[in-house]
């Protein structure tokens, strides 16, 4: 069986998130262990704990946006709305998750990969919002300032899966590249502080 390349890149995803979860999973047991058996919750330990959410929380996230996705794979609002909520712990951006319905996991991995994509907009923090109507995803984004990469988003309109990414950008080649497979185009509207996406 031939696989093209972004099924390639899916797997390969799906393989490292899959084993680093395991790792990181004992170490948190250990910590549990620990406290469990009357060790002082030390700066240190609890820097390492944090630290340990904290890649668990997107290592989860990454599974979904990088990794395989089928349709007939769901995910549910709980499972959704937990993932984000992990990943805004400690962090300076907040999502809001409106769909109350499962997905399937590829419409999750669209949203996923476009929540990166404002994330990477948002270095001084911001608040996104996702809804859903039919198969019309709207995500809008607020902060009072937004980092300015034109190029990055309209290639997001443009669909060119050509353009030149920095590895902490690589989703806004990925996203087009799956928009287009799936038949959708993104429309956009930015200010300085305001991002609204749909596709």
């Amino acid at each position: 069986m031939r696989h093209s390349t972004n099924n390639l890149a899916a797997l390969i995803g799906s393989r490292i998130c899959h084993d680093l979860i395991s790792p990181i999973g004992a170490i948190t047991n250990g910590l549990e262990l620990m406290q469990m058996s009357g060790a002082a919750l030390t700066p240190e330990v609890a820097l390492i704990s944090d630290s340990v959410e904290n890649a668990n929380a997107r290592i989860r996230f990454f599974r979904v946006a990088y990794g395989m996705a089928t349709e007939n794979q769901s995910m549910g609002r709980a499972e959704i709305v937990s993932i984000l909520r992990a990943v805004a712990q400690g962090a300076r951006v907040s999502f809001h998750w409106g769909p109350l319905e499962n997905l399937p996991r590829t419409e999750g991995r669209l949203a996923f990969l476009a929540l990166q994509c404002f994330e990477t907009a948002m270095p001084y923090g911001g608040r996104i919002t996702l809804t859903r109507e039919g198969r019309l995803w709207a995500i809008s984004g607020t902060a009072d300032k937004l980092r300015q990469t034109p190029d990055l988003w309209a290639n997001l309109e443009s669909g060119d899966s050509q353009i030149e990414v920095s590895p902490a950008e690589v989703q806004f080649a990925l996203l087009p590249v799956l928009l287009e497979e799936a038949g959708r185009r993104v429309s956009l509207r930015l200010t300085e502080s305001d991002i609204l996406m749909r596709f």
